[in-house]
């Protein structure tokens, strides 16, 4: 690639990021309202489910994905009904923890993936980290109690809630990685298998919490359904471009690169949240904030040095 090619790539790069953080702050803000509006989580989860499913189809044609991959049938069962489940229930944590606190808190919170990851790792398959890795962790769990201890609209679902997506989405990272890697499909694709899973599993559920509710008038918006509406049908597609843009970027930096994208990522979602829904946030709040996002950088530095350093395999 020249120079011109490199340069044209970079700024795609960095607009890439831009709309990654414009949609992801918007969509947040947004999921706040409608929650805060309609305190239904598990409808807005079926929403965005359902917005996978839908809007995945016309991308595949720009992004020039390839047809659907077979699954045997039993590695439906064992593989991807699980993460199809993980894929919910970390939908819905993340809806109620926004529901029940502050973005800016909820995100802070969910900066413990890396000690989840980490945690999982080593319970499921032995893994041990480094020492740099484990200073990290603690230094993200350092900055996440000390928001948690000066957060002034605590709320313990919410903590529980934000921690349990936390867990949930490392659990689908490692799963996740594993299937494209055995199986080569597109990340696009398997997004779409897994929405598509969830939200037929999960539709009777939803029917018998929220649709009983829904058709009984019982769950009626604050503001009037149009509304309501029409912050539901932005929240699904702010997600699911959202999802896209993620991948996008990712398909194109290296994993440190990111890394820094991401950490980056939530800095701009809890600023965007601070500035529009101004949430009050202590000295010592954002103290916590910042050293759990430093602890995250830390960790996917610490991480990627640890590849680096591993000692390559013996021929054979």
């Amino acid at each position: 690639m020249g120079l011109q090619g490199s340069r044209r790539e970079a700024l795609a790069v960095v607009g890439l990021c831009a709309a990654w953080y414009a949609v992801s702050s918007a969509s947040n803000v947004v999921g706040k309202l409608v929650l805060t509006d309609f305190p239904y989580p598990m409808t807005v989860t079926m929403v965005q489910l359902l917005s996978i499913v839908v809007l995945s189809a016309p991308a595949f044609g720009a992004c020039g994905v390839r047809r659907e991959t077979e699954f045997p049938r039993r590695y439906y069962w064992r593989t991807l009904l699980p993460l199809a489940f993980a894929k919910f229930l970390t939908t819905v944590c993340s809806q109620v923890s926004i529901w029940k606190v502050p973005i800016s808190y909820a995100h802070t919170v969910k900066a413990t993936t890396p000690l989840w990851t980490a945690g999982l790792a080593w319970v499921l398959f032995g893994e041990r980290q480094p020492r740099g890795v484990q200073a990290a962790l603690v230094l993200i769990a350092l900055g996440v109690g000390v928001a948690s201890a000066t957060e002034l609209q605590f709320d313990g679902l919410g903590l529980a809630a934000a921690l349990a997506a936390a867990a949930l989405l490392s659990l689908q990272h490692l799963y996740s990685k594993r299937v494209m890697r055995d199986t080569g499909v597109h990340h696009l694709r398997l997004l779409q298998v897994l929405g598509r899973l969830a939200l037929a599993l999960f539709l009777p559920l939803w029917a018998w919490r929220d649709g009983v509710a829904l058709l009984g008038g019982v769950a009626a918006p604050a503001g009037g359904w149009q509304r309501c509406g029409a912050l539901l049908a932005a929240d699904g597609a702010l997600a699911w471009l959202q999802a896209v843009l993620a991948f996008s970027v990712l398909s194109r930096v290296s994993p440190l690169a990111y890394a820094v994208a991401s950490a980056a990522k939530r800095a701009a979602v809890v600023g965007a949240s601070l500035l529009v829904l101004r949430n009050p946030a202590s000295p010592l709040n954002l103290l916590g904030m910042a050293l759990a996002a430093g602890g995250v950088l830390a960790y996917n530095r610490a991480k990627l040095r640890a590849r680096r350093e591993a000692p390559l395999p013996l021929p054979v």
